[in-house]
């Protein structure tokens, strides 16, 4: 009879997942929301999907789903916990990992912790086809190595001035200072589809003319909607609660289109979620 180490070692690798970070120059634009619904959106479709709350200090993903997390990140950090005991199911199959808000301890942490947390991520025996990584507003050290661990990482930018110049500051320190070279744009709170995509040539006008050898790639709008509020009031997820709403049927277009990009074939070379399954596969390193 085999030893469960050789089990272990004799069972089919994991599919590699794809990963993409939803972020946000600024504070208030709606990325929580975007992140809660893209991922619920993406459960609904069939996906095996997992949400990480990675705003490590002013975390609130489990407020928006009404989830009450035994343990969170600051637990599995402390190591009272593991990551498997972090998890917690949500709508449609949807897998959480929670954060805790208001440790400023997590919001504190150093560059290698953040890269350590990216790494735990290699251990989990889950069948999954993609994780969305909700992260911190700014530019801080965890949104960029979040972001630059993730395969696509996702801005969401609304139609006023101070969005608009953070989203082209934080693109342009991903760029320099994390080797990201290609970004979506997902335009929040707009009045019509067509001020949505008017802000996203604005932004690419922009980032073309100043940083040049980043690739911008429009996602799409949501646009203002009372429905979205009524959700957060009811802690729901406005895809789920008001499904037939403008905001919804947006949210969940802009999931399909991210439903049809394939998992990578091969790790990239530097901080990374989930590399180990790529390397197992036998991808060249």
């Amino acid at each position: 009879m085999s030893s469960p180490e050789s089990r272990r070692f004799d069972a089919p690798a994991m599919q590699p997942i794809r990963t993409l970070a939803v972020t946000g120059g600024k504070g208030g634009v709606g990325k929580t929301n975007v992140s809660v619904n893209l991922a619920v959106a993406l459960a609904e479709l069939g996906k095996r999907t997992l949400l990480l709350d990675a705003d490590l200090g002013l975390a609130n993903v489990d407020v928006l789903l009404g989830l009450s997390p035994q343990y969170t990140l600051a637990d599995l950090v402390s190591g009272r916990c593991s990551l498997e005991q972090v998890l917690i199911e949500g709508p449609a199959g949807l897998l959480v990992v929670p954060a805790a808000s208001g440790r400023r301890h997590m919001a504190e942490l150093r560059p290698a912790e953040h890269v350590g947390l990216v790494n735990v991520f290699s251990d989990l025996e889950r069948d999954l086809d993609v994780m969305v990584v909700d992260t911190a507003a700014g530019i801080t050290d965890s949104v960029l190595t979040f972001c630059q661990a993730a395969q696509d990482a996702a801005i969401v930018v609304c139609d006023e001035p101070a969005s608009i110049t953070d989203a082209y500051a934080l693109i342009k320190v991903l760029s320099r200072e994390r080797g990201v070279n290609r970004v979506q744009v997902i335009a929040n709170m707009v009045r019509s589809q067509n001020e949505g995509r008017a802000l996203y040539d604005k932004l690419s006008r922009v980032c073309e003319r100043f940083i040049g050898d980043v690739s911008l790639n429009y996602l799409g709008a949501v646009p203002q909607c009372d429905w979205l509020r009524l959700a957060v009031q009811r802690q729901q997820a406005v895809v789920r609660a008001y499904p037939a709403s403008p905001s919804a049927r947006a949210l969940s277009e802009i999931a399909r289109r991210a439903s049809r990009w394939q998992a990578p074939a091969a790790p990239r070379g530097n901080v990374e979620f989930f590399v180990e399954r790529m390397i197992r596969q036998g991808a060249p390193a």
